[in-house]
């Protein structure tokens, strides 16, 4: 039987909001440990700022973590799921969108958080026949 997102929500969700330096995120996210901050207003998801957005969005652009504002430097708009979305689906979305954490919320407010290590046994398992499934088909 496959899972809802709901039972695979593992990763605490941590989150700032639009106005937030980089150094407050980068602090948060060392803090408790985690890869991405949520960026909300009124509790609803605006953008999602990840380690890799602190590489590629801040370090190589050579910005000021503590004068960059998160929302000039998140990915806007992420992809979100609902609690009730199966697991399997959410864990294709990562996967063909190149990414690890996506948002879970109930009536566009952030509930949760599933990182691709929330992620095991029967979706895993469907994910990698797939991937070498397509590339038999290659």
């Amino acid at each position: 039987m496959l899972r809802r997102v709901e039972v695979a929500m593992q990763s605490p969700v941590h989150q700032l909001p639009p106005g937030a330096s980089v150094a407050d995120a980068a602090r948060l996210m060392k803090d408790k440990g985690c890869g991405c901050v949520v960026v909300t207003t009124k509790g609803r998801p605006k953008g999602i700022f990840t380690s890799g957005d602190m590489v590629t969005r801040v370090v190589a652009a050579a910005l000021d973590p503590a004068k960059a504002k998160l929302a000039d430097v998140m990915t806007k708009d992420p992809n979100c799921v609902t609690r009730a979305t199966l697991a399997i689906d959410a864990l294709r979305m990562m996967q063909d969108g190149h990414y690890r954490h996506l948002p879970v919320v109930d009536e566009g407010k952030l509930v949760g958080l599933v990182s691709r290590r929330d992620f095991f046994g029967q979706e895993q398992s469907i994910i990698d026949e797939e991937d070498r499934f397509s590339e038999v088909l290659r």
